[in-house]
């Protein structure tokens, strides 16, 4: 077997130098029908909206903005597991294990919790396996519009625990609708 017969994708093709005829030469057929591409777009419905006037209305499957929850006392669920991280194709959440100090147990659930817990946004793909990942459902991710806030600095992109973790009233909110 010689090396002009073996193919590694399979889709040998054989290019042939034909010599091209005058019109051919002169791309007259082709600058026509790219012309008449363009004029045919020209009558075509816009695809684009009018966004401040008109939302797009959101896929079924969305995914917003990532949240850390807290349980019916106001506690974090998180317990440092590292399941999420391990998930996260991105590799963008990292965290630190702690232990949790006497006097601490309204604070956190477990013995142990998160010290910090970081998403970088700048790499998250919104793909929702830390959420799946998760063993304690201790983050999620929301459905509302809120995006990630633009900013100049790639700091800013880095969210901490002061951005993710759900607000204490929130959280007292949603034990009173569970309730009821």
């Amino acid at each position: 077997m010689s090396l002009d017969t073996i193919s590694l994708s399979g889709k040998k093709m054989e290019v042939s130098n034909k010599k091209m005829s005058f019109w051919e030469s002169l791309y007259l057929v082709a600058i026509v029908k790219g012309l008449f591409i363009t004029i045919r777009h020209l009558f075509t419905r816009k695809v684009t909206i009018k966004y401040p006037e008109q939302k797009r209305e959101l896929s079924p499957v969305y995914r917003g903005q990532h949240m850390l929850k807290r349980d019916e006392q106001g506690r974090e669920n998180c317990t440092a597991c590292g399941l999420c991280a391990v998930a996260c194709p991105a590799e963008a959440i990292t965290m630190k294990a702690a232990e949790r100090k006497p006097g601490e147990e309204h604070l956190y659930r477990e013995e142990k919790y998160a010290e910090i817990y970081e998403i970088n946004m700048l790499r998250c793909i919104f793909c929702g396996l830390c959420e799946e990942a998760c063993p304690k459902d201790a983050i999620y991710l929301t459905e509302t519009k809120v995006m990630v806030a633009s900013a100049t600095k790639r700091e800013d992109f880095i969210y901490g625990k002061d951005r993710l973790v759900m607000p204490l009233e929130m959280a007292l909110r949603n034990s009173k609708n569970k309730a009821s």
